[in-house]
């Protein structure tokens, strides 16, 4: 699992955060770790993780 530091802009799509976690961590985001990123205001994760990439919000939208 990697947590990314400090906040993330989340009007970043995740194609967006997926290049980052290969710029920064140089990591491939589909290696099936779980990459989260977190809002400013800490209301909203967006997590990559496994090929899947998914919000947290809008896995709360179809429950």
């Amino acid at each position: 699992m990697w947590l990314a530091t400090g906040h993330t802009d989340m009007r970043k799509g995740f194609a967006s955060l997926s290049l980052q976690v290969q710029e920064v961590l140089r990591r491939d985001p589909l290696s099936g770790h779980l990459f989260c990123f977190r809002g400013r205001r800490g209301d909203l994760l967006k997590v990559i993780w496994h090929g899947v990439l998914q919000s947290t919000k809008e896995v709360n939208d179809r429950i």
